[in-house]
């Protein structure tokens, strides 16, 4: 039996908290990330309508969780951005917005300001790192956006020096000219 699954009992059997999707879409609706994790909408044109459907019926409301075609979604808009979290109908809702509060607080950690448009765009490849350190195939692996952040700090490594030193010597750059040797034997 597959996670949240009936058991012949009746009742849910403890499962992952996962997410079916994960959304970011700009004030129009136009997909900017999208990330499916189970087969709910298994074609592009299914993605587009439940993404179009989505779009019209929280852009203009205050509210923070939605039920749409027997999900679950919590979202929230930001400068020109809507944010999405889909579970299923018996997903946690705590849960997912702690997904969706850890995804937006570690973007404006990485973009060092509101998260917009723009900034997003330009640091693409930093979004799918921290959906990616979060939610990984639809299993929520983090909620605290500072271990995000920590994790994305211990991946980014700094280039090792002595790449440089050994090439400067195999070239016979300032390693041999520093310790006195001219090349010449005696």
């Amino acid at each position: 039996m597959g996670p949240g699954l009936r058991s012949p009992a009746g009742n849910f059997e403890p499962s992952l908290y996962t997410v079916k999707a994960l959304l970011i879409l700009d004030s129009l609706g136009q997909r900017l990330l999208a990330k499916y994790y189970d087969g709910t909408f298994p074609t592009a044109k299914e993605q587009a309508a439940f993404e179009r459907n989505i779009f019209s019926k929280t852009h203009q409301t205050g509210g923070e969780i939605a039920c749409l075609e027997g999900l679950t979604v919590v979202y929230r808009s930001s400068a020109d951005l809507f944010f999405y979290v889909v579970g299923g109908c018996q997903e946690n809702v705590l849960m997912l917005s702690a997904v969706l509060t850890c995804l937006l607080d570690a973007l404006g950690h990485l973009l060092r300001k509101e998260v917009e448009k723009r900034w997003l765009l330009d640091n693409m490849e930093g979004t799918f790192l921290v959906v990616d350190e979060i939610v990984d195939r639809g299993v929520i692996l983090e909620s605290d956006p500072q271990q995000v952040i920590r994790r994305l700090s211990l991946r980014a490594p700094e280039p090792a020096a002595y790449g440089f030193v050994l090439f400067d010597y195999l070239a016979g750059g300032s390693e041999r000219r520093d310790s006195g040797d001219t090349g010449q034997h005696k």
